[in-house]
């Protein structure tokens, strides 16, 4: 089977889904996106990028009741699939696996 990757960007989304658990809708995700990063990003990238994580099997959707709040329109909400969780588990271990290799002094900051 040929191991679907994920970008930088598709990698914060699916942590953010995940950290957002059942409240993983776009607005929200954006704004935590930039509450945790400081980076700010459009919702449209948002949007696109969760489409993406739908069509590679890493996110699931379903529609939320309507709210007076927006105007009677409902919110799309997403959670992770198995494959998306089994995903960042991967990332999480390989990333671990390559700091715990850098030597300490690699890493030495010099303060001017």
């Amino acid at each position: 089977m040929r191991k679907t990757y994920l970008g930088e960007f598709e990698e914060v989304v699916l942590l953010t889904v995940a950290l957002r658990f059942e409240q993983a809708y776009g607005v929200a995700i954006q704004e935590a996106i930039q509450e945790q990063t400081g980076r700010s990003i459009s919702i449209s990238a948002v949007h696109a990028t969760l489409h993406r994580l739908q069509d590679k099997g890493f996110v699931n959707s379903f529609m939320g009741g309507a709210t007076a709040e927006r105007g009677g329109r409902r919110k799309r909400f997403f959670t992770v699939t198995p494959a998306g969780s089994r995903a960042l588990h991967e990332i999480k271990e390989q990333r671990e696996q390559i700091w715990q290799q850098i030597p300490a002094k690699a890493l030495q900051w010099k303060v001017l």
